[in-house]
């Protein structure tokens, strides 16, 4: 086993063998410019890019024709929401999405409303979903976009896409969804969903860093996005560049793998994550669960620890790669914002750890991780005098906490 365990996979996750076998020779062999159309090394090269398109838009539903290749998912999720603002920006200037999307959303959402644009941030309920009522209600006629993420990378919730796709066409309002964390991990049709647009990238299903996509509906309806990088006219017009080609190659591959894996691994890896939340469970009291309870990625949990400050946690378990809730912003540690918007005390926000299990993650690292847990939980608790106050039934919030 090798240390630290590695169960922070919403992070990123290491590159499949299988997939970098199928890059290895697109670095030094076959290593035209897709764009080259004038001979046999341009034309290999388009060759394998065009076979990666074909992988990617199967897993989802699509055709290789609506897949447009970009350099991360936060360049999909700028092309998506700015082309949209600026080539409907006659018809509406409304765009809907949520307050515990990706930072990629919501950074772009405020550039926009800076711009004039009206932005609405809709309100989750306690398990982090956005329900297709509130969508509903939030359309207007300016409406022109609604994006809201299939799966949260922090707690895990999964959103009812199927439902506010159906809203969205009833209502002749695009719909893009961030699926980053979901891709690979949840079954996911933009036919049967209603989606037109959806944001993906290849380092969170055990690809290569620096390639990912973003699928553009062609047809029912055939969205039109402006340009926000301009050069040689590149992924028809809509994302200009030379292609990463190797990197497009284990994109496709790492996606093929995903499709044919999919269910097996998930099943696998959500009774791994069982097994974890049941052991701190039973050894520990007062430990709170973030995200839906079943709604959510199978990879996923997210816990808070009471009476344990998260950051110490984290050190004092230095042979876990873990993340914590709390994000740390110039010198302050702000708890996290996701954690805020559905509810969640400043205080519990503090203490809360993601768990992320994924691909390579094995039965002895969840029984190292629990233990390492469990002990650092209760050797931080045996030093707090907030947690032996609470234990003797001495209501905390009724303290009068002065310097005298």
């Amino acid at each position: 086993m090798r240390l630290p365990v590695y169960l922070d996979y919403h992070a990123t996750a290491p590159v499949d063998p299988e997939v970098l076998q199928a890059m290895m020779p697109y670095f030094t062999e076959v290593f035209g410019n897709a764009a080259s159309r004038n001979h046999e090394y341009g034309w290999t090269a388009e060759a394998a890019v065009e076979r990666a398109r074909q992988q990617v838009a199967k897993l989802i539903g699509a055709t290789e024709k609506e897949i447009i290749f970009t350099s991360g998912a936060t360049e999909s999720n700028n092309l998506a929401i700015q082309g949209v603002a600026e080539m409907y920006k006659e018809k509406g200037n409304h765009i809907i999405t949520s307050p515990i999307e990706h930072k990629a959303v919501l950074d772009t959402c405020h550039a926009l409303e800076k711009k004039g644009f009206e932005i609405t941030y809709l309100p989750v309920d306690h398990y982090g979903r956005v329900t297709a009522e509130v969508v509903r209600n939030a359309i207007t006629p300016k409406t022109i976009l609604v994006s809201v993420m299939a799966a949260n990378n922090e707690i895990g919730t999964i959103n009812p896409l199927r439902e506010i796709g159906k809203v969205c066409k009833e209502k002749g309002v695009l719909f893009h969804t961030d699926a980053v964390q979901a891709i690979g991990k949840t079954p996911i049709n933009v036919e049967e969903m209603g989606i037109d647009l959806l944001s993906m990238t290849a380092h969170k299903v055990y690809g290569p860093k620096g390639v990912a996509a973003l699928y553009v509906r062609r047809k029912n309806p055939r969205v039109r996005l402006a340009a926000i990088v301009h050069g040689g006219g590149h992924e028809r017009g809509m994302r200009s560049g030379t292609l990463n080609v190797p990197g497009i190659v284990g994109f496709g591959k790492a996606i093929e793998v995903a499709g044919r894996s999919m269910v097996e691994e998930g099943a696998r890896i959500q009774m791994l994550r069982d097994l974890l939340w049941e052991k701190i469970q039973t050894e520990l009291d007062e430990v709170y669960l973030n995200g839906h309870p079943t709604e959510r990625l199978p990879g996923n949990l997210n816990v808070s620890f009471a009476y344990v400050e998260g950051e110490s946690l984290m050190m004092g378990m230095k042979e876990l790669a873990v993340s914590s809730g709390s994000a740390c912003t110039s010198a302050s540690l702000e708890p996290s914002y996701v954690l805020k918007n559905i509810g969640v005390g400043e205080d519990l926000a503090h203490t809360s750890i993601r768990f992320g299990l994924g691909r390579f993650t094995t039965q002895e690292e969840i029984e190292f991780a629990a233990k390492k847990v469990i002990s650092t939980v209760k050797k931080l608790r045996d030093l707090s005098p907030l947690y032996e106050m609470a234990k003797e039934g001495i209501d905390l919030k009724s303290v009068n906490w002065t310097g005298h």
